[in-house]
């Protein structure tokens, strides 16, 4: 690149947590090569964990992530995966990636300190959506609250 070139606003080093999250997207797409369309939730959570450690990456499985309302903990989920204390993955085997699919990543990250998430769909099409949501919008969203 030369020296007074900018990258462009979609290439990896100018997102959040951009390189990681295209190493994470190129392991998906291996992962889906090798197995295919077709198996359960948690077979695809479980090579995703092998080949993302295969990577070097570290991954966390099925962190919880608490529901907090009026300030007391109604509940708790559990994300699929979290890479590198970063990045909040979430896995489904739908026809294709539903707003109901969605939300529930914004809820995971809604519970953590992450603002980073990425959907995943081991379909008949492979899908994934990036997801951001910043804790900037979380303070301020909790600030509003009686």
């Amino acid at each position: 690149m030369v020296a007074d070139q900018q990258p462009s606003p979609n290439s990896p080093s100018r997102l959040i947590h951009g390189v990681l999250t295209e190493r994470i997207i190129g392991v998906f797409y291996d992962v889906y090569n090798e197995l295919g369309f077709g198996y359960l939730e948690s077979v695809y959570r479980r090579a995703m964990e092998v080949a993302l450690e295969d990577a070097g990456l570290s991954v966390a499985r099925e962190v919880p992530c608490e529901v907090v309302f009026r300030g007391r903990v109604i509940g708790v989920y559990k994300a699929d995966l979290v890479v590198e204390d970063a990045v909040v993955l979430e896995l489904k085997t739908a026809r294709a990636i539903d707003p109901n699919h969605e939300a529930q990543l914004l809820n995971y990250l809604r519970g953590t300190s992450l603002e980073l998430g990425v959907l995943f769909n081991f379909g008949h099409h492979p899908q994934f959506r990036r997801m951001i949501l910043s804790n900037h919008v979380k303070a301020n969203r909790t600030e509003r609250r009686p």
